[in-house]
């Protein structure tokens, strides 16, 4: 079992401080920490992944056991094709939005409405 600090849930590696077996069901955690090979188990699909895109690996205690997370650099950039209208935008107090075309939306003015009917919004017992 790893061991974290007393006030701490979690530890977070970058690129280094960590290496993942070729079968991928298995990471090593390298660092002085003594954790060592963990199994890992569960629906995963990191093997699609190159391990070079992988750049941060995290274990996380949680009541229920320990878990891995692993943050992969992925190129989410799409190429979107003007259409050729332009719209304007102002938020305000007034109105939620209002747009250049004349179309406003009111504003739900949530806290108003919690002081007029206070037991509307009952906290959890």
């Amino acid at each position: 079992m790893p061991w974290f600090q007393k006030d701490n849930r979690s530890v977070e590696y970058k690129t280094s401080g960590w290496k993942l077996h070729l079968t991928r069901r298995r990471i090593t955690i390298t660092d002085k920490k003594a954790i060592g090979e963990l199994k890992l188990l569960g629906k995963s699909d990191i093997h699609t992944y190159q391990v070079k895109t992988i750049k941060r690996v995290r274990l996380v205690r949680r009541a229920d056991g320990y878990y891995c997370q692993f943050s992969i650099d992925v190129d989410s950039s799409k190429q979107l094709k003007p259409a050729g209208n332009q719209i304007g935008l102002d938020v305000g107090l007034e109105y939620f939005y209002s747009d250049s075309n004349g179309n406003h939306l009111e504003n739900p003015r949530f806290l108003q409405k919690s002081k007029l009917h206070p037991t509307s919004f009952k906290r959890g017992m």
